[in-house]
């Protein structure tokens, strides 16, 4: 059977991120979602991902410090305008959730990830809720030691159909 085709819906789904910045936990948040997602809810397993989002539109509650993420230095939004996730496999995890693999690619820096998430069906779509961790070196995102090396990322994406 062929995957259905769904959709991310932007003004119900969210891309949070939190690192800590001098020991204190900054959170923030990214918007322009934007992608195809393929599933058959028969073989999970076979589902593909391929999200982005906009780098300029992060988001920490602060203008001064968002101004200096969209940077170089950061996120560099003028020459990298997408962060992107492109899924190579999906396997079947624990307690019922799935593990998506794939590239994550920012700043023109890839790297493999596994997405740990869980699927909820919504009716016309799915909702999909899942977190992990990068290390923003890989990416070459912020040189400042006064940084920790891992964000944290956590996903809640609503769907429908398309």
């Amino acid at each position: 059977m062929l995957s259905a085709q769904y959709k991310p819906i932007e003004n119900k789904s969210s891309v949070q991120f939190s690192i800590k910045n001098f020991g204190i936990p900054v959170s923030g948040s990214f918007t322009g979602l934007e992608g195809n997602i393929a599933l058959d809810p028969a073989h999970p397993e076979e589902a593909v991902f391929k999200v982005s989002v906009k780098s300029g539109t992060v988001n920490t509650g602060n203008d001064l410090r968002d101004s200096h993420l969209k940077k170089d230095t950061y996120f560099d939004a003028e020459h990298f305008p997408v962060i992107s996730f492109s899924s190579s496999r999906t396997v079947r995890g624990k307690d019922g959730m799935l593990v998506v693999y794939g590239t994550l690619n920012i700043k023109n820096h890839t790297k493999e990830i596994a997405i740990p998430f869980n699927v909820i069906s919504t009716g016309d779509g799915y909702l999909f809720k899942g977190q992990f961790t990068i290390n923003r070196k890989d990416f070459e995102v912020g040189g400042s030691s006064i940084i920790a090396d891992n964000a944290v990322i956590t996903l809640s994406v609503t769907t429908m159909k398309q």
